[in-house]
């Protein structure tokens, strides 16, 4: 039976909410929809937790959407493994719910397999029937483990004080060297003016 459900959404409207927040549909945001769903149903007695996600695309954007942590509030933290997984943990004990695409699984879901092995085209897929199928598949195309996070990955880090860059004069979280970190050879532009 499809899933009907993503916390305060039904699947249509988490379409068109998605669409907007996101920009376009993206099939790894629907599907992030029913992973960060799938982790909340287990979370159970945490009323408040902390999420990662083991991906910068698409899945930041569920987790941002579904629940109250954002990158903005630091409750959602993205570390880059490349892996389609996300984690809502409770922020004190670090005891949580870790959900993850299973590649061994999509075989049964051949328009999810398509989309996120990147078999076919995006202009080739059809997108109705990936939408059904992610709804179809639900929970079944997931592993879901209970995991316990990192003690150095809970709570807030101080960021310390702010300080003014000794070579570009702006401000930024103290370090010892004096220098912003782009100051300190962080490549982040290949050019930089002044406009007005």
């Amino acid at each position: 039976m499809p899933m009907k459900e993503l916390n305060k959404y039904t699947a249509d409207e988490y379409i068109k909410a998605l669409t907007e927040f996101h920009g376009n549909f993206a099939p790894g945001l629907f599907i992030g929809g029913f992973m960060v769903a799938a982790a909340i149903r287990r979370m159970g007695e945490y009323e408040i937790f902390d999420a990662i996600c083991e991906s910068t695309a698409c899945l930041p954007d569920a987790i941002q959407m579904l629940t109250p942590c954002t990158v903005g509030n630091g409750w959602l933290k993205i570390i880059d493994t490349g892996r389609f997984a996300i984690t809502l943990y409770d922020k004190k004990s670090g005891n949580g719910v870790r959900v993850s695409l299973d590649p061994q699984k999509l075989d049964r879901f051949p328009e999810i397999k398509n989309w996120f092995f990147r078999l076919t085209r995006k202009q080739e897929q059809d997108q109705e029937k990936l939408i059904h199928e992610i709804q179809s598949a639900g929970e079944n195309a997931f592993t879901i483990r209970n995991v316990t996070v990192s003690r150095a990955l809970l709570g807030k880090h101080d960021r310390g004080r702010i300080a003014i860059c000794e070579s570009c004069g702006e401000a930024y979280p103290e370090e010892e060297c004096g220098l912003c970190r782009a100051c300190q050879g962080l490549e982040i532009y290949s050019k930089l003016s002044r406009v007005g």
